[in-house]
């Protein structure tokens, strides 16, 4: 393994650490109390419901984002085992190499900056980004 690759391999591992980190503890905030408890403790009659709507978007906005630490977390392992096996830099989906800018400043992505922007148009279709030309951000087409 070259420095470089050491350099990587501990930016992706801390990377792990923390989001590993964040996701215990989100999971462990869920679980202490669960749902069903903490609403009829909220749904006496001297609450108000906003509370008890409170209490609901809290718990879903926290799954919601223990969900979303859970996908980066799978993205970093899934980085360092391409890191093990030879082939971190590398586009997944097309073989050609990511940017180093790219790697820099999304060390877990498995998609060049042509491959990631047709992932988000697929994901999000009919989203158009605006942006520079040959920045990876276009600017929309406009009808004539």
């Amino acid at each position: 393994m070259t420095s470089d690759s050491h350099h990587i391999e501990r930016r992706l591992a801390a990377e792990r650490d923390r989001l590993t980190s964040l996701r215990d503890g989100l999971r462990d905030g869920l679980a202490g109390e669960s749902e069903t408890s903490s609403l009829e403790e909220l749904s006496d009659y001297d609450q108000h419901p906003s509370e008890v709507a409170t209490e609901t978007f809290n718990r879903e906005r926290d799954q919601s984002t223990l969900e979303s630490v859970e996908a980066e977390l799978d993205d970093v392992e899934r980085a360092l085992e391409r890191l093990a096996d030879g082939t971190y830099g590398t586009c997944t989906a097309c073989g050609r190499p990511i940017s180093a800018e790219r790697l820099e400043a999304l060390p877990a992505t498995p998609f060049c900056i042509d491959d990631a922007q047709l992932a988000s148009a697929q994901a999000a279709p009919g989203v158009t980004t605006v942006g520079r030309a040959g920045s990876g951000l276009e600017e929309p087409e406009r009808p004539i």
